[in-house]
């Protein structure tokens, strides 16, 4: 009689404890940054993931007490990663377009922006006279998109796989100008060595741009509690701790 009783405390109390595993393992969020879109996702000098988005993965988390596992994925790596389950969801500042939405599907915005061109201090900008210039933007972004469709024939267009690489051509001479959004943008003219060289042209523009997480298609359960936590970090004044520690001025 003992024995069976023993044997069955054991059989509850691994069945108890394969529950929590299992629970533990459903709790745990996997987000996949690109690291390389400053000053919402970089890496820091002890090579870890840091930025807005980083920190809004963060408080994300810890709202819905779950353990936050944060990668980084080059980004045209990042919606093909996404779908093979390499992670549960990116928030790599993507924006929401009709063509992503054709394979992933996104939470609510987590912050808006816009585009903006920018180039060298005092130089001549006119878009109706762009013969012999050369602009640049990142690869499968908004920007590109907009040169593409409206600056193809007019300029030298030169696309790359991330933006580190645009503002290197532009401070090196091989490029006039870059697209890109005004927020990055704003926060390398503030910040790099070479941003007091440069200006934006123009202003900014497509401002209804909105920001949001990817996450697969029909993962229903993960985008509910993502918009949940989402709402309430807004509520609480956590979002707007993390915007201020960024930006001074909102940018939801």
């Amino acid at each position: 009689m003992k024995l069976k009783k023993l044997a069955l405390g054991s059989a509850l109390l691994l069945t108890a404890a394969l529950s929590t595993v299992t629970a533990q393992a459903a709790d745990k969020v996997r987000f996949a940054t690109e690291g390389a879109w400053a000053p919402f996702n970089f890496i820091d000098s002890a090579g870890n993931p840091q930025g807005f988005d980083v920190d809004i993965a963060r408080a994300l988390c810890a709202k819905m007490a779950s353990d936050c596992e944060i990668v980084t994925q080059d980004w045209d790596g990042l919606i093909p990663g996404l779908k093979v389950r390499k992670f549960d969801a990116i928030i790599a500042s993507m924006s929401i377009t009709e063509d992503r939405l054709k394979v992933v599907d996104f939470t609510n915005k987590y912050y808006s922006g816009g585009l903006r061109f920018m180039g060298r201090t005092g130089e001549k900008f006119d878009l109706t006279d762009l013969e012999g210039k050369t602009i640049g933007a990142q690869r499968a972004t908004l920007g590109a998109q907009y040169l593409e469709d409206n600056f193809e024939g007019k300029a030298d267009l030169k696309f790359y796989d991330n933006q580190d690489n645009v503002y290197l051509d532009l401070v090196s001479g091989r490029l006039d100008i870059v697209l890109s959004d005004e927020l990055p943008t704003y926060n390398w003219l503030k910040t790099s060595e070479d941003g007091d060289k440069f200006e934006f042209k123009g202003d900014a523009f497509m401002k209804t741009d909105n920001i949001a997480i990817a996450i697969r298609k029909g993962d229903k359960k993960l985008e509910d509690k993502l918009n949940k936590a989402l709402a309430e970090i807004l509520a609480n004044g956590t979002y707007q701790k993390i915007n201020a520690k960024y930006f001074p001025f909102s940018i939801y």
